[in-house]
């Protein structure tokens, strides 16, 4: 982004002034205008933007006391906790306007899936259950979220989100009544529930198709990409080292007819290793190099009856991206992916947008509150969500408008 035409619209209207504050009240009133048209009444609207602007400026913990401290007292906690865990608004219009907002002011380059693990103590907190986090290299009592965020490399922002439910939950009649979870939610895996959390938004909000990035090292990788190619939404997927592919591309189809592992297969090629160049946008950081190779792949035929989204998977080449830092002589991290016409330096800068979404998700998601619902409603959960993610881009625009504002200034 550069320039004046990059600004959020609401500033574009305006004197561009060089203040946080300017920036940040324009994004604010603009962005919460559209969010809530879909809500009936003016004092829900209200009430929506006060839950917004508390957990950008709450301190601590954005809890619903410390949000209505800002504005009254035990009343205004009273009305907003009914707004977010008694009301019955639908949260899928807030988020499918948050979307088609980005997607005219920001259009993202990719749709990013992105997992949420949010630590609790209890065990009533809806979703919540014992689970294995990779990132953290331990079982931990959890609930566990998938969020779709509209990325570019200077910006992202989630706009739809799906809770985890196991079977566990699903098979307990009375948790899943005290949590009021909807009676047509079945239990699913995690890679399930990533892809459904794309397909949520994907049908019926008339969102403009962009690649859909994720890593699937702790789901099913085959399973997920059928299920998205069947879909039609391009994909690129960071899969395991030890995933079997077969060679497609005639160079080493000759001299491989087995399937190998998909490390064995980048390891082979790595004579044919290109130096990329991608941009690091976090503090302290520039551009950075990489070396890049690339082969066209095919999932491996197995002699059984396969039917669905693992069939969709099979048809057809797909690429291999092999990424290795400089100076490692193994592979740092593997993509698969049907976008089998883009140069792989493209594919690698698409494939850091995940660099992009991890950092804004530590340095204003996770601020703004994200993880800081404390209820046990289905319905209350999915609100503060919707909600924290307006603040989230409340805040990473005005950013954007206070770093372009100051280069006109």
């Amino acid at each position: 982004m550069s320039g004046i035409a990059s600004f959020p619209s609401a500033l574009r209207r305006q004197a561009p002034e060089p203040t946080y504050v300017r920036a940040y009240d324009a994004v604010l009133n603009e962005l919460c205008a559209e969010l809530f048209t879909s809500l009936p009444r003016s004092d829900q609207r209200r009430k929506g933007m006060d839950y917004v602007r508390g957990l950008l400026e709450a301190k601590g913990r954005k809890s619903i006391r410390n949000i209505a401290a800002l504005s009254g007292g035990q009343a205004t906690e009273q009305s907003l906790h009914h707004f977010v865990c008694s009301s019955t608004w639908d949260w899928a219009p807030v988020r499918r306007a948050l979307a088609h907002y980005l997607v005219l002011d920001t259009p993202p380059h990719a749709w990013v899936v992105r997992p949420m693990v949010t630590p609790k103590a209890g065990e009533h907190s809806v979703g919540v259950d014992r689970r294995y986090s990779a990132a953290l290299g331990q079982v931990l009592n959890a609930q566990q979220a998938v969020g779709v965020w509209a990325a570019t490399e200077d910006f992202s922002a989630p706009v739809n989100w799906r809770l985890h439910l196991s079977k566990a939950w699903i098979d307990d009649s009375d948790r899943r009544n005290r949590a009021s979870i909807p009676e047509d939610l079945d239990a699913e895996t995690l890679g399930d529930c990533a892809v459904q959390a794309y397909l949520d938004m994907a049908h019926g909000w008339g969102l403009p198709v962009r690649p859909v990035v994720m890593d699937a090292r702790e789901a099913d990788a085959m399973s997920t990409i059928g299920k998205l190619r069947a879909c039609g939404a391009p994909l690129l997927v960071r899969i395991n080292p030890s995933q079997p592919l077969t060679p497609a591309d005639p160079t080493m189809a000759a001299r491989a007819t087995e399937p190998m592992a998909a490390h064995q297969i980048m390891m082979s090629i790595k004579d044919m290793r290109r130096p990329v160049m991608w941009s690091d946008h976090g503090p302290g950081t520039g551009m950075r190099t990489s070396l890049v190779a690339a082969i066209r792949v095919r999932v491996p035929f197995r002699p059984t009856r396969i039917t669905g989204p693992q069939r969709v998977a099979r048809g057809g080449e797909l690429v291999l991206l092999g990424e290795w830092d400089t100076g490692r002589s193994m592979p740092a991290e593997l993509w698969l992916t049907d976008l089998t016409a883009v140069h792989p330096a493209a594919l690698l800068r698409l494939s850091k947008l995940t660099r992009r979404v991890d950092r804004d998700f530590t340095q204003i998601a996770d601020q703004v509150g994200i993880r800081d619902y404390a209820g046990r409603s289905f319905s209350g959960w999915h609100r503060h969500v919707t909600l924290a993610s307006g603040a989230h881009t409340v805040a990473a625009l005005s950013s954007v408008a206070e770093r372009e504002m100051s280069y006109v200034s």
